[in-house]
């Protein structure tokens, strides 16, 4: 399929809902509100396609994007173009996508990680955090915790929106998965506050770092 073809396709699969969604959630314009299912739909037909996928992105359609990230071959992007990528999307949904389904799987993401880690950029750093709390659940031999701990407790209040959804998650991971550091982990989600009033669906667990990780703790019986 040409990018033109795609593109008509998700305009006629758009949907008023989705797209309201979207745009509250931070998309912009250029977008159909395709349901992710019909995205994943095509992106199965279509497979691995870096030519195409590149093309996509370059579109900026929120759609378009999304299906990138599905067919796009992680291992034939150098690490100055996923800095690219990571750079030039400003929709989370989008960028989230791609960390998971690209970056995790790169082969130089920790070298990246450890870059968007000193980062202003806000898309860059919200990478960087995602990768290091994927890193403490997973792999967390070398990492100096407790210094995340204080980066979190000195940076989280006044950092970007953005980067404040990662850096929670870094804290609650931390506070999950190390009982030693758990208290502190608890004392800097409560002094923070952030996602205290955060509204969750019925069955969800608060992003709320103090009630997630309690919620996590008892779940695993630790």
């Amino acid at each position: 399929m040409k990018v033109s073809e795609i593109l008509e396709h998700f305009e006629a699969l758009g949907n008023e809902k989705v797209r309201v969604h979207n745009v509250k959630y931070g998309a912009g314009e250029n977008q159909f509100g395709v349901k992710m299912g019909d995205i994943r739909a095509l992106a199965k037909k279509i497979k691995t396609n870096h030519k195409l996928a590149l093309e996509l992105w370059e579109t900026g359609n929120v759609e378009a994007r999304f299906l990138a990230v599905l067919i796009i071959n992680p291992k034939e992007l150098s690490a100055v173009e996923v800095d690219s990528l990571v750079r030039s999307e400003k929709f989370t949904h989008v960028s989230d996508w791609l960390v998971s389904y690209v970056i995790k799987v790169h082969p130089d993401r920790e070298e990246m990680r450890t870059k968007w880690m000193t980062e202003t950029d806000p898309m860059a750093a919200r990478a960087g955090w995602s990768l290091t709390a994927d890193r403490v659940a997973k792999d967390p031999d070398g990492l100096d915790l407790s210094g995340l701990l204080d980066r979190i407790e000195a940076e989280m209040g006044t950092a970007a929106s953005e980067i404040q959804w990662t850096m929670n998650f870094t804290l609650a991971q931390i506070g999950i998965s190390f009982p030693a550091l758990r208290s502190r982990a608890l004392t800097i989600g409560e002094k923070l506050g952030i996602y205290r009033d955060y509204p969750v669906s019925k069955g969800c667990t608060s992003p709320f770092a103090p009630i997630w990780i309690n919620e996590m703790v008892s779940r695993a019986g630790k």
